[in-house]
């Protein structure tokens, strides 16, 4: 038997696809589908986002996004849902010249590694974005990236695990004899017998494994537009803050997200909002006529170098799927099939080896 330990995005992606391969998988989460997942953006923007020293994480994001049209078509066909796979493109705008000076930086790098994307002015910007403000003064398209709608891939996930058990408790310890997994000790003392466990629990892995995860508080807000007022997933430079929108074809704008290391502080604030709002403002003015609907926090899971952690993961037995931080959707598919491939004993795609837990430790199993 096999335990997945949460039930986000990536815990239900597993469960999945290790059930399409007929392995025996049950999934242990008191809220499923709750957590991060639902309230993340969903960009999968492993282009538009990509930072000097993220080479690594640029190839698993990459893998993983080209896994998308795939995934949702499989995704539909089971379901029925369509999980709102779009691929306009990502634009990264710069609100004033030293905005625009790091965005130029940027788009010279990604050309070195040899990725599609071009630098525009303000006006080719507002060409794209007519909603754009007037000051902007230009961005990068990186036209190959894409956003999914994060609610709509959990239910989608959910439907298709119809034939997998779910047992709604908390997890309270993994069970491990003779260096072994042996199961998972729920809440009320209940043990569920297994032979490998997967922690798939985002922030809260740490309190089951020795995973170096720490939650990253994100604060964010949904919008509603009667009109169609974004085309595409929009990354902002404001005074050197950044941050995000992401339209949904139903009219919803999602706005996000503060990055704050405060633990596991749920808090909405009206600091976090204010600022927000205040930037949202500054690059799209009309942003503040918009109907408000939503306002929500969250915790992404953070490793020490913010890449995810996947693999085995110290007593036989032991996997981790965890420490996605802001690209939990964005990786689903890969990490989905990855670990479903570790759980039949096959080897994993290449993309994910530089990822193990033995990372972050002085010695250990490399596997």
């Amino acid at each position: 038997m096999i335990v997945v330990i949460g039930a986000g995005a990536i815990g239900l992606g597993i469960a999945w696809r290790a059930s399409q391969r007929g392995l025996p998988v049950t999934l242990v989460d008191p809220e499923p589908g709750g957590g991060a997942s639902h309230v993340a953006a969903g960009m999968l923007t492993p282009v538009g986002e990509l930072q000097y020293g993220e080479e690594q994480q640029l190839r698993l994001g990459l893998d993983s996004r080209d896994r998308y049209p795939e995934f949702a078509a499989e995704l539909a066909e089971r379901t029925g849902i369509d999980i709102g796979y779009r691929k306009e493109g990502n634009l990264s705008v710069a609100y004033d010249t030293d905005d625009l000076a790091f965005l130029t930086d940027q788009h010279r790098f990604q050309e070195s590694l040899g990725l599609r994307t071009e630098l525009l002015t303000g006006r080719e910007c507002r060409r794209l974005e007519p909603m754009l403000a007037p000051s902007v003064r230009g961005g990068i398209l990186a036209p190959d990236d894409g956003s999914v709608d994060p609610r709509r891939v959990v239910r989608a996930l959910l439907a298709a695990c119809e034939d997998v058990p779910i047992v709604r408790r908390r997890v309270r310890e993994i069970v491990v004899e003779g260096g072994a997994v042996r199961g998972v000790r729920l809440e009320d003392g209940d043990v569920l017998a297994a032979e490998r466990v997967v922690v798939a629990a985002g922030s809260w892995s740490a309190e089951l494994a020795d995973l170096p995860v720490r939650p990253v508080k994100g604060q964010i807000l949904r919008l509603h537009s009667p009109y169609p007022f974004l085309t595409r997933a929009t990354r902002g430079l404001v005074r050197g803050f950044s941050m995000y929108l992401v339209p949904r074809p139903d009219g919803e704008l999602v706005v996000g997200a503060t990055q704050e290391e405060l633990g596991f502080d749920s808090r909405v604030t009206a600091g976090g909002l204010w600022e927000l709002l205040r930037d949202a403002r500054t690059l799209f003015p009309g942003v503040t006529e918009l109907e408000f609907k939503e306002v929500s926090a969250s915790f992404r899971p953070g490793s020490p170098d913010n890449s995810p952690i996947l693999g085995f993961a110290g007593p036989d037995g032991l996997l981790a799927a965890t420490g996605h931080f802001r690209n939990g959707i964005l990786l689903t598919p890969l990490t989905a099939d990855a670990v479903a491939d570790l759980l039949e004993g096959k080897e994993p795609p290449e993309a994910i080896r530089p990822f193990g837990a033995a990372r972050f430790a002085p010695t250990g199993d490399s596997r």
